[in-house]
């Protein structure tokens, strides 16, 4: 068993970081993942959210890896924490953990090891895909409003000219 962990800082709230977690999929930063299912989404008394979901995703593995059958040898439990920043409301700190095994094969160790390089290298490709989305969100936000204020705005206009 590997343990992987890495804490990061987005330069957004939370609310618009947790919004962007949820449609994080699909992204161009993160090809692999080609499906996402919700298995459990639930708020504890406590208030926070719980979404347990399962990702399907296509791997390039290392030629050394391809010949051996994964089935029922690998897993991977990864859990994120969204949290707002404690000195300041306009940052939220994301915590990763990455529990990887592999059982079955005499190699365990070090396929662990690979898998765990390449979800580290996999989590700064995500936290791209987030800043992404969340660019994507704000400039729906945007058109949106445009979109708004120009529909409030043609009816008046329009009664402006009928009225001369």
């Amino acid at each position: 068993m590997k343990i992987w962990t890495s804490e990061h800082v987005f330069e957004h709230p939370w609310e618009t970081v947790t919004t962007a977690a949820m449609q994080k999929y699909p992204n161009p930063m993160n090809p692999s993942v080609v499906g996402v299912d919700v298995l459990d989404r639930h708020i504890d008394p406590s208030g926070k959210l719980h979404s347990h979901r399962l990702l399907s995703t296509e791997w390039g593995l290392p030629s050394i890896v391809k010949s051996i059958s994964f089935t029922n040898m690998v897993s991977v439990d990864e859990r994120l924490i969204y949290k707002p920043h404690p000195q300041d409301p306009e940052k939220t700190v994301l915590t990763q953990e990455a529990i990887i095994t592999v059982k079955g094969v005499s190699l365990s160790s070090y396929l662990e090891g690979l898998m765990a390089n390449t979800i580290s290298s996999n989590a700064n490709k995500g936290r791209e895909a987030m800043e992404w989305v969340i660019h994507k969100l704000n400039a729906e936000i945007e058109e949106l409003t445009a979109s708004a204020r120009g529909s409030i705005r043609t009816p008046m206009a329009a009664a402006a000219f009928v009225e001369k």
